[in-house]
């Protein structure tokens, strides 16, 4: 899975999802490296295991001739307490990483296919992701 090499600290403040929630990206909002991209509507918090199970599925379907680009890393930490354990004695242990998508992000490109395979490559991946997404193409 996706994790970073090291962390300045190993745990995060949680933060709060609903104060950007319709707060569109800013970075990361065009195609920028290959033909077709596929882009966030809403926010979510997204895994590094959904990230690396929506390049699988992207590269499977491209073929050897497609060209993919991963556009978002996991780099915010999360934590969980064991089950069954009593409410204080601190914070969980960090259990993986994830990336805060907000509406308008790109996050996967694919290039050196035609239309209808990038099209459905992407659509793919989309379903491997719990936000909505959308296909969008390079401006020309």
């Amino acid at each position: 899975m996706l994790t970073p090499k090291k962390v300045k600290f190993r745990k995060w403040q949680t933060g709060r999802r609903h104060t950007d929630r319709r707060t569109p990206e800013t970075r990361g909002t065009t195609v920028a490296f290959g033909s077709f991209g596929l882009k966030a509507t809403t926010q979510f918090r997204v895994s590094a295991q959904q990230i690396e199970a929506g390049r699988k599925a992207l590269t499977h379907f491209a073929g050897k001739t497609g060209k993919i680009w991963v556009r978002i890393f996991p780099d915010r930490p999360y934590t969980q307490k064991p089950a069954e354990v009593k409410m204080g004695k601190g914070k969980g242990d960090v259990q993986g990483y994830e990336f805060d998508v907000r509406p308008g992000r790109v996050m996967y490109e694919v290039d050196g296919v035609d239309e209808a395979t990038a099209r459905e490559a992407l659509r793919k991946a989309g379903t491997k992701m719990p936000v909505k997404t959308k296909i969008v193409a390079r401006a020309r």
